[in-house]
Formats: structure tokens, sequence, C-alpha cells
């Protein structure tokens, strides 16, 4: 054998599992199929998984009550020696769990050993990954309630603030800037009505299921269960081990969410190009370009808007990753952690630069307010205003559209048209219709739930408000 092929062959056998093989596992093979440059993340999780597994074997007499003093105490030592930065992570261990229990037995000695009875490394991830998106979607939940907070923050604030509405891009009636946001709100609130309802099917304990068909040990489920704050054990050993659909919940949630930041990035970019000059970003939000001194980019929404399709890609991931999988554990499901992890770092990091900017933000209410006079977005209010003095409304309709022929031609606003001018089209608007062609008078019309009236974006803020408190 030459010396090049040596150097790719493990130069250990000491894996928990070594018993069965007769020659060591291939160096490159071993780092092809090691996971604990990704997993050892979730050192906390498994340690604490660990030492619930071991309190509940000793209450059913499989451990001492030393045995299991002995392993709490050495996990606690693991746990300190990762966080000091003294623990020196083993690729020929595999992953985290082998690595854990390594140094384990290396503290406690043979006692560590007895640890692993009654589990398995399948049942031992699958919980650990649950225990560790659990922290996280309460993580995530939080930020998105700084983010709602924010928003109605600024709905209340720029409740009187009148811009143009738009459908297909182009201006349709004038609604409130408040208004508008509290949109973005509604449907932040349907992204974390989806994420605590992920959390439940989350919440639920695999550990006990072992490598597919449970174990022989008379294990107590339930109690376990109990000391990691689970809601219940589950109910299928074999789907216990081979179930990612959480995961895959969680990032069908995070797209959604992603897609809603996405959304809301694009009319940032809009509203703060020159084109609109809508709004302003504070300088700590944006960058500048190495050649044209006078760009202010706004980068944060820019990019936010960007990783929509890595958070997207993501999914795809998962979902191709489970699909022609066979029960129970495969090793395709190592696979699952990067972009799960990825998608949790991802929208984490948004969520903050957006609970951080959206309450700096800055309306222009006078550019907003010039935007809003052009394209007759009025002129929906004319037509509600004939068809209130008894003209059938594709009559109505028809009026309208003349009128504002008409206004193209002159170059001028419904409401800039004299009542002479006006009638000309239709003789039943009086003196009164100016009352309903100005911005304020169309906002202030639609004063209903649900509306762009500043009353009820202002009940609106309330009413979320106390959601969000209660």
């Amino acid at each position: 054998m030459t010396d090049q092929k040596k150097s790719e062959q493990s130069t250990t056998s000491e894996k928990p599992w070594g018993g069965r093989f007769s020659e060591p596992t291939d160096a490159f093979v071993e780092r092809f199929t090691a996971s604990v440059g990704f997993d050892q993340r979730l050192y906390h999780h498994d340690i604490t998984g660990s030492i619930a597994h071991a309190t509940m074997l000793a209450s059913v007499g499989v451990l001492t009550d030393q045995e299991r003093d002995a392993i709490i105490e050495g996990l606690n030592g693991v746990k300190a020696d990762i966080e000091s930065g003294a623990f020196e992570w083993s690729v020929s261990l595999e992953d985290v769990h082998m690595n854990v229990e390594a140094r384990l037995t290396d503290r406690i000695g043979i006692t560590g050993k007895k640890l692993h009875t009654g589990r398995s490394r399948n049942d031992q991830v699958a919980t650990d990954i649950r225990l560790y998106l659990r922290d996280e979607i309460d993580v995530i939940a939080e930020e998105l309630t700084r983010l709602k907070a924010g928003l109605l923050d600024l709905a209340e604030r720029e409740a009187d603030t009148i811009m143009p509405g738009f459908t297909h891009l182009q201006t349709a009636q004038p609604v409130t800037f408040g208004h508008h946001l509290m949109a973005w709100y509604e449907m932040l609130v349907r992204d974390a009505d989806r994420l605590q309802d992920c959390r439940k099917r989350v919440n639920v304990m695999p550990l006990g299921a072992a490598a597919l068909a449970g174990t022989t040990y008379p294990i107590d489920r339930d109690m376990t269960a109990r000391l990691l704050g689970f809601d219940r054990p589950t109910e299928n050993s074999l789907d216990s081990v081979g179930d990612r659909d959480f995961a895959i919940e969680f990032c069908s949630f995070a797209s959604l969410l992603m897609t809603h930041l996405s959304r809301f990035s694009e009319e940032l970019v809009l509203w703060t190009s020159a084109q609109f000059d809508f709004i302003d970003l504070p300088d700590r939000f944006c960058t500048g370009s190495s050649i044209m001194p006078q760009k202010k980019n706004p980068d944060v929404p820019e990019l936010v808007r960007g990783k929509t399709g890595r958070v997207n890609g993501h999914l795809i991931s998962l979902l191709t990753l489970m699909k022609s999988q066979p029960l129970a554990y495969n090793k395709d499901n190592q696979e699952d952690k990067e972009p799960l992890f990825d998608t949790v770092d991802t929208i984490k990091g948004c969520l903050k630069a957006y609970a951080d900017m959206i309450p700096a933000i800055r309306s222009k209410a006078d550019n907003m307010r010039v935007a809003a006079k052009q394209g007759f977005s009025t002129a929906t209010d004319l037509a509600d205003y004939l068809v209130k003095k008894g003209v059938p409304f594709r009559d109505a309709h028809e009026i309208v559209g003349k009128s504002v022929a008409f206004g193209v031609a002159e170059g001028r606003d419904l409401s800039e048209m004299s009542l002479e001018e006006l009638r000309q089209f239709s003789d039943v608007i009086g003196e009164d219709v100016f009352d309903v062609l100005t911005l304020e008078g169309s906002v202030q019309a639609r004063n209903h739930l649900g509306g762009t009236a500043p009353e009820q974006v202002r009940a609106a803020v309330a009413r979320a408000r106390a959601r969000l408190a209660g």
C-alpha cells in the first residue's frame, strides 16, 4: 500500500459502532460522512436531552442514582469545556452526539458508556433538532413581536399622511400611509400565527423510539417529555425517527415570512428612489457607492429581498430530501440540518434588521401628497357621488371616464376643474362634489372597519396593540 493510500485511511477504528468492522474507515469517507462541522451547534440541546434521559433511566432502575449523578456532573463539565473553548471536536467521532459521549467517558470512565442505554442516535438527533428549533422559534417570535410593535408605532404616527394607493403600480385611489403600513402588519400577524401553529408540532418528543422499533428497557417516555418541556411523546417509533415534517413546516413558514419581507423591501426600495422620494431611511441602514459620491443605497431592504431566494431554496431542499425516503431513518437526513440552520439564521437576521429599521423610517408627506393628486386618484369618488345622486353605476363610470379624458387633455385633476366644466358631463353634479374630490374627503369617506380613514387606522392600531399585549 502506498503512503498516499495510507494517508487516505483513518488512523483510528475506535468507533462506538466499530465492533462489526474489520478495517478503519477511509479518511475521505470519514470526512465526507461526518456532520460534526455543523451539528456541533446542537451541543446544548444534546446535553440537555442526555441529562433528562439519564434522570429517567435512574427513575426506572436502569441506572443507579450514583451513576445518574456522575453522568449529569460529567455532562455539565463537558458543556463547560465546550463553552470555554477547551473542547476539541473530532471528525473521527462523526457528530455532536459521539463527541459529547466520548468526552463524557473520558471524564467519568465506564459509567459514561451507560448513558446511551435505551436510545439511538436516530431518536437522539430527532430530539435535539426539535429542542433546538423550539428555542429558535421562541426567539423568532420575539423578533416578530418587536417588528410588529414598531410597525404599529409608525402606522399611528402616519395615520393622517396621504399617499397614492396603487394597483398594477398605477395610481388607483388615495390611502393613508398608516393604512398601508397596517396592511404589512396583517401579513406579519398571519406569519406569527403560522409560527405558533408550527411550534405545536415541533414540541413533540421522539426520544424513546430508539433506532426505529423502541427499546426493551422499561423507559418512562412521559417523564422524559415532562423533563424536556415537550407537550407529549410521539406515538409511533418508526415515524418518530423518520419524520422531518416539522422542519419542512418551519421552512414553509420562513418562506412566507421572507416573501412578505421581500414585498416590504420592494416598496421601500421604490419609495427611497428619486422617482418616488416618499420616505427617508437613516444613513445607518444604507451604504454608498465606490464611484458615485451622491449615492445612498437602500442595501438592507435589497439584501432582505435577495435572501428570500435563499430561504425558498432551503424549503425546496428539504422537500426534495424527504420525497423518496423509505421508513425509518436514513443517512440522507444528515442533510436536513444545514438548510434548517441557515434558514433560522437568515430570518433572525432579516427580522432584526427590519425591527431596527422600521421605527426609524421618516415619511416625506408633501411628496406623497403631490403623487396622490396625480393620476385622477379621486375618480372613483366622483363615480360614487353620482351613484348616490341616482345615476346607475355603469352610467356613472362612463361619465367619470369622459371627465378624466377631459382632464388629461387639459392637464388638470378633477378637483382642479370648475363646477361648470364638471356639469358638462352630468347635470346632477353640484357644489358639494368638491367635498369628495379632495384627497382628505376621499380617505375620510372610507370610515368603516378595514377602511383607510385616519380614524379607522388609529382604531386598527389600538386593536392590534391590545392583541399584541394579550
